[in-house]
């Protein structure tokens, strides 16, 4: 592990490979529901991430039976503290809360290192949001998942409503999914390309991401931050927004020493070693 404090409360991150670390939710008796802690870690998490140097790609798990099951509505923090008469003040209270939630898993989105999600279990509501922010979802067959905040009387506020239908492609549906609170299971989530496979089991899972964090990782990350720069930014801009980024980005990038030792590699049969980032 690097010299990075990572010693939190809700989250326990280890390092199972070489540039790969495991970010797992650690609230197994709750389900890992989301209480005011865990939002404040999860941006202190994913900040010292976004640099660390012996960090290259995230596998980002939950421990016990379920992935989340959501916000926690037994935390009182989370809400306490807008107990107040006057409309003005408690909105911009709520404002603020509610921008530091959305942070807290936007920093996953703005982490230049891959992110893959491991669900297993149910994952509810705020969890929609978060893995909606990763790169890569995988899933058990177990899985479950629902877009819960309509049955709570509000619409979901932390990425679920600007990120998923965007990723399954599907307006039609991803309303359905929202207005109606149902759940979908492994198979549908995808047939709709939520995910990108579906493992037996919460081990086989676990094992799966692993493997394919240690492949990326292995990768150039020179080319693979930007890859993922560039595709967040090709999603919220033209084609040819994106192409003239791409062209400014790529000015800078191919100086780097990593094209020149990815191609040597490939001509003489051999596995690239790239240097830390």
């Amino acid at each position: 592990m690097s010299s990075y404090d990572y010693t939190f409360e809700t989250l326990v991150v280890t390092q199972p490979r070489e540039y790969v670390y495991q970010v797992e939710m650690n609230r197994p008796k709750k389900l890992n529901a989301m209480n005011n802690a865990f939002w404040r870690e999860m941006r202190s998490c994913f900040s010292q991430l976004a640099t660390d140097k012996d960090c290259r790609v995230v596998v980002l798990t939950g421990a016990g039976r379920a992935f989340t099951s959501g916000l926690d509505l037994q935390d009182a923090g989370l809400f306490t503290q807008h107990q107040q008469s006057d409309a003005g003040r408690v909105g911009f209270r709520f404002h603020n809360t509610i921008h530091e939630m959305q942070e807290s898993f936007t920093l996953i989105e703005k982490c230049p290192k891959p992110v893959i999600a491991a669900v297993h279990g149910s994952c509810i509501g705020g969890g929609i949001d978060m893995i909606s922010a990763c790169d890569i979802r995988l899933c058990s067959q177990d899985a479950r998942f629902i877009i819960k905040e309509i049955d709570l009387g509000l619409a979901a506020d932390v990425g679920t409503l600007q990120r998923f239908p965007k990723i399954i492609g599907n307006d039609s549906l991803a309303r359905e999914l929202v207005y109606t609170a149902r759940d979908f299971l492994s198979d549908e989530a995808k047939r709709i390309g939520f995910v990108s496979r579906v493992y037996p089991d919460k081990d086989c899972l676990l094992a799966g991401a692993l493997e394919l964090a240690t492949t990326i990782s292995r990768k150039s990350p020179v080319a693979i931050q930007g890859s993922k720069v560039n595709l967040i930014y090709a999603r919220d801009h033209s084609v040819q927004e994106s192409l003239n980024y791409q062209v400014t980005w790529n000015a800078l990038m191919l100086q780097s020493e990593d094209p020149p030792r990815a191609i040597t590699a490939a001509m003489n049969k051999e596995i690239p070693e790239f240097s830390k980032l």
